[in-house]
């Protein structure tokens, strides 16, 4: 779009915006504040904030307006026409001029707050493609009452060259249908919509990474970690994310924004955030492993913060990196939990169940902290994670060690704003188990994940030989098995007990609980009927909680019950599951070690990936009759500097936008990327 039709349409989306907006003050803070489809929005509180001195406040800031400028950025990493959907889909929002009390209207705009949440127009999670409940007839009825001057034409020649490019994505249901397929298909580039390769095949882009992955190099860079794959006129090359390269508007912003926090933070996070800046202006990748090395031996800042092409799981080959931010500062109370366990990393590296070749013999850098999250964008907006392990590079990890934060105030928020919902009466079989659950739940699940991205992703080392990305389209899917495995063998061992971390074994009982019921049973209310498991972490759960059934059948460590027609999942021997969380780890980690592709190919194929047609039916009927949303995301605070003769004296915290409001403001506000990219 032309700069005139952002700053018109931005009097448009405020003039919506306006009329959409809550009053939420710390007095009357309301956790969940939308719910539509299959959704539930939320806020969460930036507990301690206002107590921050005035230069950690303005590090905030600053970070916050680089991190909300990545937001296109995500939306075309997702599918390469989401911005001209979403672009045309707000400028009818915001400008027809007929009734928008029918029913077609509100499917309408149900649709568009979907595309919103998932950043483009296929299931956050699901990755399937949204079916409008509104007719391709009424969308151009729309199209013809609404200010086409604020359509995204100019990138398709005109109205009518849009509306034939986007008009049949958004109705025919065999165009694009997937954003992701990594399985059951000849060739999983074709088969998915994202938006990191184009024109060329599967066999193509393996064989161009592989050449660059025979180079001998103990520390390998990332190959392709933050580039577009593109085959045109018989060439293949890569279209580079850097400044003056792919994504140069919004990465502009981004740097400006970093330098401005450079300008308040205090070293080494000044040089750590300047060595990021160059990175994002050359797109070399050797400078961004020495800004993750910097990063992670930087843990002495108060203030934090992830900026970046990080996680891969958007790309079918496991290689390309999805842009995402989260601002944050640490939890000095919640933090001394994690802080023990690091303070014993090598002690739990020395007795994991795995063969001891594949262990480190000395853990280096393992730090981790409770955060509080300030500002959440790209790939970890709406939808968020509530733990994080980086670098992903092994031989970082290795050398310089990583970081694992738990995000306490997310986990807060989620919580909260489920209390009451009747979900464990429903499939929660035994009193004993809902007992413990209520009672250690929390305490489980926290620790569960501070476990798993502290110890979990940062543990084991690789066989001599093996680079690290033999495992291909699985590689996510075990990785996340890996860490998971780490946590629940450890969550029952007696050392936690020694430090002091939990009271007793029934800790690890209530966690064991919930997490087979979530792998074998609840978390398919996530998945339309009928669809198979896809997302990493989903089949991560069920691969472990699929593969102790089976194995452990014999003495019926785990079982099926049938009460009253209903179908429930119980654990009858929570020490020999134990036992097979630790057998599952060692296979995990050779098949890791080793890169043993099959192996890795058998058990998330045998295990993970589909699922009983009646049992998925059923789940979700139950969910249905608790009216439970089975996602969550969230919307942001808003940051204003407070000035005084030119000079910032404070910065404010407001948590009083709704979710149309804050998506109708970042869309005016923060995004100057090529409808086309």
């Amino acid at each position: 779009m032309k700069k005139i039709t952002f700053i018109t349409l931005f009097a448009s989306l405020m003039a919506m915006a306006v009329s959409c907006s809550s009053d939420n003050s710390a007095d009357n803070f309301k956790w969940q504040i939308d719910s539509f489809d299959d959704v539930k929005v939320l806020r969460y509180k930036v507990h301690g904030f206002e107590e921050l001195p005035l230069q950690q406040k303005e590090l905030v800031y600053y970070l916050n307006q680089a991190a909300l400028w990545g937001r296109d950025i995500m939306f075309d990493q997702n599918f390469k026409y989401n911005l001209a959907i979403r672009r045309t889909l707000e400028a009818i929002y915001t400008t027809y001029n007929g009734d928008k009390e029918c029913a077609e209207w509100k499917s309408f705009e149900k649709y568009l707050k979907k595309v919103w949440f998932a950043n483009g127009i296929h299931h956050h999670y699901g990755n399937d493609k949204f079916a409008p409940e509104f007719s391709e007839a009424y969308f151009n009825a729309l199209v013809e009452g609404s200010n086409a001057d604020l359509f995204p034409s100019e990138a398709f020649g005109s109205k009518e060259g849009l509306l034939a490019t986007i008009t049949p994505i958004i109705f025919d249901a065999t165009l694009y249908p997937s954003r992701l397929v990594q399985a059951g298909v000849d060739d999983v580039l074709k088969a998915s919509s994202m938006n990191y390769y184009e024109g060329l095949t599967q066999s193509e882009a393996e064989a161009f990474y592989a050449g660059m992955a025979a180079i001998n190099d103990p520390r390998p860079i990332s190959y392709g970690l933050n580039s577009k794959l593109v085959k045109k006129n018989g060439r293949i090359y890569e279209q580079t994310y850097k400044v003056g390269g792919m994504y140069s508007a919004a990465l502009e912003q981004i740097c400006y924004w970093l330098e401005k926090a450079a300008g308040v933070a205090e070293e080494p996070q000044k040089s750590t955030i300047l060595k990021l800046v160059e990175y994002y202006k050359t797109g070399n990748l050797r400078l961004f492993d020495e800004f993750n090395i910097a990063w992670t031996e930087d843990t002495a800042s108060h203030v934090d913060f992830v900026n970046g092409f990080t996680e891969d799981y958007g790309d079918p080959l496991g290689r390309k990196g999805a842009w995402e931010s989260i601002v944050n500062f640490k939890s000095l109370e919640a933090s001394r939990r994690t802080e023990l366990i690091s303070d014993n990393a090598q002690w739990f590296e020395d007795h994991a169940p795995i063969n001891p070749a594949f262990r480190k013999s000395e853990v280096k850098g393992v730090s981790a902290k409770v955060i509080t999250a300030a500002t959440l964008a790209g790939d970890a907006y709406p939808a968020t994670p509530i733990g994080i392990n980086l670098p992903n590079a092994d031989w970082i990890r290795k050398e310089h060690g990583s970081k694992s934060v738990t995000i306490d105030n997310i986990t807060e928020a989620y919580a909260e704003s489920g209390k009451g919902s009747g979900f464990d009466e429903e499939f929660v079989l035994r009193k004993e188990d809902r007992e413990r659950i209520k009672e250690f739940g929390s305490i489980g699940d926290n620790l569960h994940t501070d476990i798993h991205e502290c110890l979990g992703h940062g543990s084991g080392q690789l066989a001599p030989g093996v680079k690290g990305g033999e495992l291909g389209k699985y590689s996510s899917t075990l990785e996340e098995a890996r860490a998971d495995l780490f946590g629940l063998y450890y969550l029952g061992d007696d050392k936690l007990v020694e430090l002091g971390l939990v009271p007793s074994f029934d800790v690890a009982k209530a966690q064991y609980a919930e997490y087979i019921m979530n792998g074998m049973m609840t978390q398919f209310s996530r998945i339309e009927l009928g669809k198979d498991v896809v997302e990493s972490h989903m089949q991560n759960r069920k691969l472990i909680a699929e593969w102790c059934y089976e194995q452990g059948k014999a003495d019926n460590v785990i079982e099926w019950i049938v009460k009253d027609g209903k179908r429930y999942v119980v654990v009858n021997d929570f020490e020999k599951l134990r036992e097979l969380f630790g057998k599952m780890l060692y296979e995990v980690q050779r098949i890791k070690s080793e890169g043993d592709f099959e192996a890795g190919k058998a058990l998330v194929e045998n295990y993970a990936v589909k699922i009983d047609p009646e049992l998925h039916k059923e789940v979700l009927e139950r969910y249905a009759s608790l009216g439970i949303k089975p996602y969550s995301g969230f919307i942001n605070p808003i940051y204003t500097l407070v000035e005084e003769d030119g000079k910032v004296v404070d910065v404010k915290i407001e948590y009083r936008e709704s979710y149309i409001e804050q998506m109708l403001y970042y869309s005016a506000n923060y995004s100057n990327l090529p409808t086309l990219n």
